[in-house]
């Protein structure tokens, strides 16, 4: 019955290009997976990088790090890449010729390194402030304290949270659409268009972003296992 209804065929048919649906389909998850591990990278470093800087006692960094955060975090995402991309190069002149893939990347880490840093200001938070005492107590200087006390520690009970982020960011590259990224969407909008087959083309995408997803979930959650301390809540005996 299915058979009638999805007309599988489709995607072995050539695009007129040389190629059939199925290589160009694969091609496109390959662009989403790009964007979102180059924009995973910008988040995490950028996100990290800020999340410490608005817990840091000098109140300049702070307010740089709060006014990051409020600015992509409360503008959509979908207008910050249309800035990228068409507005920064104008500005920029320099900019002109970066492609639209890297526009993107830092446009998707940028949004959700505001995310992040949201993350791990609540986590070094919830620490007990006899943490960064003991670094002080041992020696430490405040860089050493947040290197091998604080941010070990944090990571551990933010990245349950983290993994939420890294899942949403595979959903959420599929704006680089709107910049002429050949990524899924892009290619469900224009192979349906092609084809006349819609209901193939976008059900094939949504199959391939949830095992994207599903996939970055159960590593994550691999990885997780890993972490966990010993005698800690949630760990395994």
């Amino acid at each position: 019955m299915l058979n009638n209804i999805f007309q599988w065929k489709i995607f072995l048919q050539d695009t007129g290009g040389g190629e059939t649906y199925f290589h160009w389909l694969m091609t496109a998850w390959k662009w989403t997976l790009l964007v979102s591990g180059l924009g995973w990278i910008v988040a995490v470093f950028f996100g990290i990088t800020i999340g410490i800087m608005r817990t840091l006692p000098n109140r300049f960094l702070k307010t740089i790090g709060n006014l990051w955060t409020d600015l992509f975090k409360n503008v959509p995402l979908l207008v910050q890449i249309f800035i990228w991309y068409h507005v920064i190069p104008t500005l920029f002149l320099s900019l002109r010729n970066v492609s639209s893939l890297t526009l993107v990347v830092f446009g998707l880490g940028f949004f959700t390194s505001s995310r992040i840093s949201e993350l791990v200001k609540a986590g070094i938070e919830s620490l007990p402030k006899g943490q960064q005492q003991a670094g002080t107590a041992l020696g430490l200087t405040p860089f050493q304290t947040y290197r091998y006390i604080i941010i070990p520690q944090t990571l551990r009970i933010i990245f349950p949270p983290l993994t939420s982020e890294a899942m949403s960011i595979i959903k959420n590259s599929s704006v680089a659409f709107a910049v002429s990224v050949s990524e899924l969407t892009m290619f469900a909008l224009q192979a349906g268009e092609e084809t006349a087959k819609n209901i193939e083309m976008f059900f094939a995408v949504t199959v391939l972003y949830f095992i994207s997803a599903y996939a970055v979930n159960h590593i994550a959650k691999f990885v997780e296992n890993r972490m966990r301390i010993p005698g800690t809540q949630g760990s395994q005996r």
